[in-house]
């Protein structure tokens, strides 16, 4: 489903006519991009204030209404008030659908309850990358990639090259010989503690039931000998 955002052409320009504009309820913007010039835009505060909060709002092809006209964009900034909740501008990008794209998708980490790090070790999933650039054409853009952790053991990590990326999906990382981190499994002090009394206990057992058998041994031969 294709997230739709209205916005209406923008005249007045500069920060008297944009503080007058954020007075009102509005939030000033721009689209640019493709081969049309760059455009002014006001949108309604509330409405884009609520469409922020989806995680898809921020990687996904959007469709933006302009008095009327449909256009393909992406986001590309946006600036917030540094202490009220309140959008201050926003950035949009026309899309070519015949042109690539890069862009930051969120990771979403799947079975990390039956990681054997996890379940069979008692590790904690670490996770180093929280979002992805990826390169693609609009059409092929992901609102996210999963990241399934079945398989991670403790004290090992997963890395760019073991994700299962969608049909036409690059990561330029990979591409420039950077096979980054994703996740790890890291097993928590308590816990290694735990196992590491337990590793010393197994091998003092052995050596204290044979002193137990040794100091009965020399008092049955004492009691042997005051017999005789």
């Amino acid at each position: 489903m294709q997230i739709e955002i209205s916005a209406n052409k923008r005249v007045l320009r500069g920060k008297g006519a944009s503080r007058r504009l954020r007075g009102s309820g509005k939030v000033p913007g721009i689209i640019y991009g493709g081969d049309t010039q760059a455009q002014s835009i006001e949108l309604d505060h509330n409405n884009l204030y609520h469409k922020l909060k989806l995680e898809a709002f921020h990687a996904s092809i959007l469709s933006l209404d302009l008095d009327g006209k449909k256009e393909q964009v992406l986001l590309r900034d946006l600036q917030m008030h540094p202490f009220r909740l309140q959008i201050q501008h926003i950035d949009f990008q026309r899309v070519d659908p015949n042109k690539k794209i890069h862009m930051k998708v969120p990771l979403h980490f799947i079975n990390a309850d039956i990681a054997p790090g996890v379940k069979v070790s008692g590790g904690i999933v670490s996770h180093i990358l929280s979002e992805l650039e990826i390169s693609c054409l609009p059409k092929d853009l992901p609102e996210f990639i999963s990241v399934d952790l079945s398989n991670l053991t403790a004290i090992n990590s997963l890395h760019l090259s073991d994700l299962g990326l969608p049909k036409g999906v690059e990561i330029p990382s990979l591409i420039r010989g950077e096979n980054l981190p994703v996740a790890t499994i890291i097993i928590p002090r308590a816990v290694a503690a735990e196992e590491a009394a337990a590793v010393v206990a197994a091998v003092d057992i052995p050596t204290t039931v044979q002193k137990k058998e040794t100091a009965v041994k020399e008092s049955d031969k004492k009691d042997s000998g005051k017999k005789k």
